[in-house]
C-alpha cells in the first residue's frame, strides 16, 4: 500500500424464476454521483444561461418578483433520527424541530420563493416562470387549508419524502396522510409533466434554503423536499434506495398495472410497510452504506468467520441462490451460488426490510422479495430466522416451495453455530464495538497486534486518536466494503454525529463530481461543523486512490502534515487488521 505525500502546491501522490443472473437495466438506480441528464434539446441561450453555484450545465435562473409567495414549512426530521440536521453552526436539538416564524403564515412573501430553477434544456421565459408559479404553489402547500395541531407538526418537519405516479395520485408520504394529500401530489405532477411536456427533465428546484429534487422512474413519481443542506447527490441517492425499497416489496413489475390503468391505487399494495420506509429514511442520517455503495462487516477473528462460512458454504451447494448470516446491519458472513454476487444496495435494503419488520422476529419466515440490483422484474423468496435479538440467517431461492428443505438448512447451520461458538463471539463482537481511533498503534511494532486481543489501547494526551484524530471510515473499493471507527469523545452526542455524517457526505458528493473529475485528496475545515456544544471547526480529510477511499475527521487545530501522516498510519493499520474487518472470498460487484 502507497503512502499519501503531499508536493509544493499541496497535492497528494500515491414468486418467478429469475430470468438468469442479470443486473439492473441501465435506466435503473442511476449512478450516485451522477449530476448531469440526457439533454435533447439546446442549452439556454441569452440571460438565461450562465453558471450554476452548484457546478450545473445549463441552468436556467429567473426571479419571479409577482406578488407575494405563499408560505413554506421550516421543518424538521423523523421524530427517530439521530441527531439535528442543517448547516446551520447554532446547536440544534436532537430532533431536527425548528419554529416557524411567525411572519410566514400570516402571507407575507416568504423568504425561500422559488428564485431558480436547474434544468438542462431550453425554455423560453415564460414556460420558466409558469414552472416557478407551479412550485411556489408546492410550498404554499406546506400550509394546508386544514389547521389542527397534526397540520402544524407536519410543517414543521425539515426533510419530505414523497411517492406519487404519474397520474398525480399520492402512494407514500413520510409524514401525514398521503390520502389527504392529493392536491398536493397533483401540483407536484404538474411540475414534472410541464417539464417533461417541454422535452425535458427536471433533476431539481433550490428555493432559498429549500431544495426540491425529482427522480422520475415511470410510471412512479419520487420527490424530496429538504431544507438540511444536505447535496444534491445525496438527496438523489436517497431517492433511488427509497425507489429500490419499494421494488423490494413489489418488483418492477407493478408497472403492468399502470399500462392497464393509469389511475391505479398502488397503496393497498403497501400498506403495513410504513415502518419500512421510515427505517430506511431513518438510515440516511446514520448509516454510511446510504451513500459509499459499500457495506460493513462485524469485526471477528478469521478463525471465526471462516467456521461461519464454511457451513454456509454448505448450504449453498445445496440449491440456495445466497446464504447470507448479518447481525443487525452488519455482515457476518455471505455466500453465493458461482458467478452470483449480492450489491451493497440490496444488502441494504434486505436487512432494513427484515430488521424493520416485527413478523421476521415472531417466527421463522418465507417471504417473496426482489433484489433491485439483482434482477428488478422478479421475486426471489427468501428463508428468514432469528437465530438471536440481532442475529438472523436469510437464505434466498428462485423456488417458491423450498420452505422445508431451507427449514432443514437453517437447523443444520444454526447446530454447527453453535457448537463452534460463532453465535457467542458474534454477541461479544457486538458489544466490544469496532475500531477505536484511539487504539491506533502509535509506531510500527503494535501492528503485529490482533483488533481482537483486549486492551489494545495506548495512553493519550488530549481528546480523540494521535494526532487529534476523530473519526474515519475507509472504504474497500475492490471489496465494496467498509469501516467506520466507533464515535468517542468529543463526537459524543447524536447531534454531533449526524452533523458529521453529513459532512462526510458534502465530502464524497464533492470527491466523487463528475463535472470537475476525479480527485484524489481534499483537506479542508468545515464551518458547519458543532463540536463540544460550542463553535468550533473540524478538518476534514478525503484520500481516494484506486483500491481505496478514506474519511477522516481531525482536531480543529490539527496541522496538516500530521493529519497525511496519521492517515498512513490508520491506512496502515487496517491493511494489519484486514482479516478482522473485511470479508474476503465473497464475489466484489461489478460496477
Amino acid at each position: 500500500m502507497g503512502s499519501l505525500t503531499l508536493g509544493e502546491a499541496g497535492d497528494a501522490a500515491g414468486a418467478e424464476r429469475p430470468v438468469g443472473n442479470g443486473f439492473l437495466p441501465a435506466d435503473f438506480y442511476a449512478a450516485a454521483g451522477e449530476i448531469e441528464v440526457v439533454e435533447e434539446g439546446s442549452p439556454v441561450s441569452g440571460d438565461l444561461a450562465g453558471p450554476s453555484s452548484l457546478g450545473g450545465s445549463g441552468a436556467c435562473r429567473e426571479r419571479s418578483g409577482r406578488g407575494d409567495a405563499l408560505p413554506s414549512p421550516s421543518s424538521s426530521g423523523y421524530a427517530g433520527e439521530r441527531g439535528s440536521s442543517g448547516g446551520s453552526s447554532e446547536i440544534e436539538e436532537a430532533d431536527d424541530r425548528e419554529t416557524m416564524l411567525d411572519d410566514w403564515s400570516r402571507g407575507k412573501r416568504h423568504p425561500d420563493e422559488v428564485t431558480s430553477f436547474w434544468s438542462c434544456e431550453s425554455l423560453v421565459v415564460s414556460e420558466v416562470l409558469q414552472v416557478f408559479k407551479l412550485v411556489n404553489a408546492v410550498l404554499g402547500s406546506f400550509i394546508p387549508i386544514w389547521h389542527d395541531d397534526g397540520s402544524v407538526s407536519w410543517r414543521k418537519r425539515k426533510k419530505h419524502f414523497f411517492i406519487l405516479s404519474n397520474s398525480g395520485k399520492p402512494i407514500y408520504s413520510r409524514y401525514g396522510d398521503e390520502h389527504k394529500l392529493a392536491g398536493f401530489s397533483a401540483t407536484l405532477q404538474a411540475i414534472i409533466s410541464f417539464v417533461e411536456n417541454s422535452g425535458d427533465r427536471l433533476k431539481f428546484i433550490r428555493a432559498g434554503k429549500h431544495q426540491v429534487v425529482f427522480l422520475v422512474k415511470v410510471p412512479i413519481y419520487l420527490v424530496c423536499i429538504s431544507c438540511t443542506e444536505e447535496p444534491y447527490e445525496a438527496l438523489k441517492r436517497q431517492l433511488e434506495l427509497i425507489y429500490g425499497q419499494m421494488l423490494l416489496i413489489l418488483t418492477k413489475s407493478v408497472n403492468r398495472c399502470f399500462e392497464k390503468n393509469p389511475k391505479y391505487d398502488m397503496t393497498p399494495l403497501l400498506r403495513g410497510t410504513d415502518a419500512v420506509f421510515s427505517s430506511l429514511i431513518h438510515a440516511f442520517s446514520w448509516n454510511p452504506a446510504t451513500f459509499l455503495n459499500a457495506y460493513t462487516c462485524l469485526p471477528l477473528s478469521y478463525s471465526t468467520r471462516q467456521a461461519a462460512s464454511a457451513i454456509l458454504q454448505d448450504v449453498a451447494d445445496s440449491g440456495v441462490l445466497f446464504a447470507l448470516l448479518m447481525c443487525k446491519n452488519k455482515v457476518v458472513s455471505l455466500v453465493g451460488t458461482q458467478k452470483a454476487s449480492l450489491h451493497p444496495d440490496d444488502m441494504l435494503l434486505l436487512s432494513n426490510f427484515i430488521m424493520s419488520s416485527e413478523s421476521f422476529r415472531t417466527s421463522e419466515s418465507f417471504s417473496p422479495i426482489c433484489l433491485p440490483r439483482y434482477n428488478p422484474m422478479v421475486f426471489l423468496y427468501a428463508y428468514v430466522h432469528f437465530l438471536d435479538v440481532d442475529t438472523y440467517l436469510t437464505l434466498l431461492t428462485t423456488s417458491s416451495d423450498s420452505f422445508y428443505h431451507l427449514k432443514d438448512c437453517r437447523i443444520r447451520v444454526e447446530t454447527v453455530l453453535v457448537k463452534s461458538n460463532v453465535l457467542s463471539e458474534v454477541q461479544r463482537s457486538m458489544l466490544d464495538g469496532g475500531l477505536r481511533v484511539e487504539d491506533l498503534p502509535l509506531d510500527s511494532s503494535l501492528r503485529s497486534r490482533s483488533l481482537t486481543t483486549p486492551e489494545l489501547s495506548s495512553s493519550q494526551t488530549g481528546i480523540g486518536g494521535p494526532s487529534g484524530l476523530w473519526h474515519f471510515m475507509y472504504r474497500s473499493i475492490y471489496l465494496d466494503q467498509y469501516v467506520s471507527s466507533e464515535f468517542s469523545s468529543p463526537i459524543s452526542s447524536s447531534s454531533q454525529q449526524k452533523r458529521l455524517f453529513r459532512a462526510y457526505q458534502k465530502l464524497y458528493a464533492s470527491m466523487h463530481d463528475n463535472g470537475t473529475g476525479t480527485h484524489k485528496t481534499q483537506f479542508r475545515r468545515d464551518e458547519d461543523f458543532v463540536a463540544c456544544f460550542v463553535l468550533q471547526l473540524a478538518v476534514l480529510l478525503c484520500w481516494i486512490t484506486q483500491d481505496f477511499e478514506l474519511y477522516a475527521a481531525f482536531d480543529p487545530l490539527a496541522d496538516k502534515a500530521l493529519a497525511i501522516k496519521t492517515c498512513n498510519r490508520v491506512c496502515q493499520w487496517v491493511r494489519d487488521v484486514e482479516n478482522e474487518i473485511f470479508l474476503f472470498g465473497a464475489s466484489p460487484f461489478s460496477w
